[in-house]
């Protein structure tokens, strides 16, 4: 006697399917149809994984939202120039410098040893760069990495061109 290879899958859903599971082998049929029963059928599946791209595309956008209002206040509040760059790079550039920005002040004046006189002369060096590419590249840095940045950027003294103003 031959192990079947027609299985009737009553899905999570509560839609029933007839899989044929011939491509399996016969000591996995079973095992394989019971995990089939505990999914949705894929009709259900594709129209739950739109509905699931849909809603993490929604988040995504108010997340970036949120975090973009949070960016222009900041650099409002703390008289931050606008950054320069392709429009498609220049809300991401300002999400970026905020993020630094505010993971280097919570690094080195909150949890570290500097007074708001070192941190002013630090603000002074961010301003200077206006490129939002440079911010953007910088996205992955530690906060107290930002002094070391910053003072490569504005190597202007050795007289050549800084392309990041």
């Amino acid at each position: 006697m031959t192990v079947r290879t027609q299985w009737t899958i009553t899905h999570a859903c509560g839609h029933e399917d007839i899989r044929d599971l011939s491509d399996r082998p016969a000591d996995r049929r079973a095992s394989f149809a019971r995990w089939l029963a505990d999914r949705d059928c894929t009709d259900c599946w594709k129209a739950t994984s739109n509905t699931d791209t849909t809603s993490r595309k929604e988040w995504l956008a108010t997340k970036r939202a949120e975090e973009q209002r949070a960016a222009a206040e900041w650099a409002a509040q703390f008289d931050m120039p606008p950054l320069e760059g392709p429009d498609k790079a220049l809300a991401w550039g300002e999400r970026s410098r905020h993020q630094l920005m505010t993971a280097a002040h919570t690094a080195l004046v909150i949890e570290g040893t500097w007074d708001e006189g070192d941190w002013a002369e630090l603000e002074e060096k961010a301003r200077s760069i206006t490129r939002a590419g440079w911010w953007i590249d910088q996205r992955d840095a530690e906060g107290t990495d930002l002094v070391e940045l910053l003072d490569a950027a504005n190597e202007d003294e050795r007289g050549t061109e800084n392309p990041f103003r």
